[in-house]
């Protein structure tokens, strides 16, 4: 589900005359001697890019033959490492991960779907999956969606109503036609049919589906919705989902908030009533 993100995650900015060797260098002497300088791991890490990082563990390794990972899992621990260790590893692999871990366990973390050819990705869930669950789920690793930003009204009044007649109006669901709409249409179409889908049953799209399924696909395709309607909003409400109760689910809660920075980090804790 990566591409229902797409322009919307990310949103740590690139740092203006940003210098790599610099950056290595500060963090090696964060890393070395007795006591590690969490302060200065936590400045550089949290404001630099992805691809930014990427070029700092680049040169991390250029000029200490050794890797910004290994030193990292040698000098910290728990939470903070693990939130570390996110913020260094490429997304793509790191989603890729949060998959393989997912289907090892009893929580799905749905919309954490990429491939990895180097861990054959698809080929793993076709072996851990099966169903309907695994073809809507196949189709999102696959990165199959349309990617435009026109709206055509006509097709999503049309797929509105494919989407009526495949479940509330009829006796049991075509999930198949959800399936086919939620996990190809872009982002900026499947907007405009839920739309049209509140207009025609006069109820949302996330109303009929948590009706008419149970299961797996009902949280997939639930979470497809929630993302168009809001990618702050469906962040918000997983922060909250791992924090609640008794215990912490530190995984889901690291993959999050590695991801936020900015503006939208701020949005996403404002949701959540945080002030920090």
């Amino acid at each position: 589900m990566a591409s229902l993100l797409t322009g919307e995650r990310g949103t740590i900015k690139p740092k203006a005359n940003f210098d790599a060797k610099e950056d290595a260098v500060a963090l090696r002497k964060a890393l070395e001697g007795l006591g590690t300088k969490e302060k200065v791991l936590i400045e550089i890490l949290t404001t630099r890019s992805s691809s930014q990082r990427q070029l700092i563990c680049a040169a991390y390794q250029e000029a200490t033959s050794r890797t910004l990972l290994e030193d990292i899992k040698g000098d910290t621990h728990g939470s903070f490492e693990a939130l570390l260790v996110a913020l260094i590893t490429p997304p793509a692999l790191f989603d890729c991960h949060e998959v393989m871990r997912a289907m090892k366990s009893e929580f799905t973390f749905l919309h954490a779907s990429a491939t990895e050819k180097e861990k054959k990705l698809t080929s793993d869930l076709k072996k851990e999956l099966s169903g309907d669950f695994s073809k809507a789920l196949l189709l999102l690793a696959e990165g199959k969606r349309e990617e435009s930003t026109a709206v055509d009204q006509g097709k999503a009044k049309e797929d509105a109503k494919t989407l009526y007649n495949a479940g509330e109006k009829k006796w049991g669901t075509d999930e198949k036609k959800f399936i086919d709409i939620l996990c190809n249409r872009s982002i900026a179409q499947l907007k405009q049919t839920l739309v049209e889908y509140t207009s025609i049953s006069g109820k949302s799209l996330q109303q009929s589906i948590e009706s008419e399924m149970s299961g797996e696909l009902e949280r997939l395709l639930l979470a497809i919705v929630k993302c168009v309607n809001s990618v702050p909003a469906f962040f918000a409400e997983l922060l909250y989902k791992s924090m609640k109760g008794c215990g912490t689910d530190e995984s889901t809660l690291t993959r999050i908030m590695s991801e936020l920075g900015g503006d939208y980090r701020g949005c996403v804790m404002a949701i959540c009533g945080g002030d920090d």
